[in-house]
């Protein structure tokens, strides 16, 4: 490999070799792209396997995207992972809570963790519409509480909770959610893989496509 090579052409050259190993998929030519950057950002190619999307979840969360609904994310790691100056062009505020003051407190009071109450905090601005989440399995089965109790109606959730408690069992819970509420769009995969990287991955991948189209 030459050390010359701009970043663009090394990403250029990272998909082209993801897509020969990867070989023959059963990916649509709009999810493709999302599984492929985020084999590109974790060099997994078990991603290939095992995500996951409801019915037109990338048309809808592009849209969701176009039209600057925020964001909401379980970590900083995943918010600082995004592209700032793509949200930026649509004018996407993207927030994470779980640094809170009045949210560390409440949760040292309630005895819960910081990531239940984060997504709460979130999800009471009605200015947000995306969850992200990468890293707590919590803060999924927070969000799928809020959607079956309270009425809340996401325009996308990226579920990628990682780990070994509760973050496949968040996940199979969220692919569920299809068969009850089949107007809400996710993108998830099956298993205990997944991260704040591989989060912000989806979410970059569909921000490109926005800007495509």
């Amino acid at each position: 490999m030459s050390v010359h090579l701009s970043p663009e052409q090394i990403e250029a050259e990272s998909f082209r070799i993801i897509d020969v190993e990867a070989g023959p998929h059963s990916w649509s030519p709009a999810q493709w792209p999302v599984v492929r950057r985020v084999i590109h950002t974790s060099a997994d190619f078990d991603y290939a396997r095992s995500m996951v999307f409801s019915r037109d979840a990338v048309a809808k969360g592009v849209t969701a995207l176009r039209a600057g609904r925020g964001i909401v994310t379980d970590t900083t790691m995943a918010l600082s992972g995004m592209t700032r100056p793509r949200l930026e062009r649509f004018g996407i505020r993207a927030s994470c809570f779980v640094a809170d003051s009045e949210v560390a407190t409440a949760a040292r009071a309630l005895g819960v963790t910081r990531s239940i109450l984060a997504l709460r905090k979130g999800a009471t601005d009605a200015g947000n519409g995306i969850f992200v989440i990468g890293n707590a399995p919590t803060a999924l089965f927070e969000l799928l509480r809020l959607i079956r109790e309270e009425g809340l109606r996401p325009d996308l959730i990226v579920g990628l909770p990682v780990g070994f408690v509760g973050a496949a069992e968040s996940k199979e819970a969220l692919l569920a959610l299809e068969e009850q509420l089949p107007a809400i769009p996710f993108i998830t995969n099956r298993g205990r893989k997944g991260g704040s990287n591989v989060a912000a991955a989806v979410i970059n991948a569909l921000l490109i496509m926005a800007m495509e189209g």
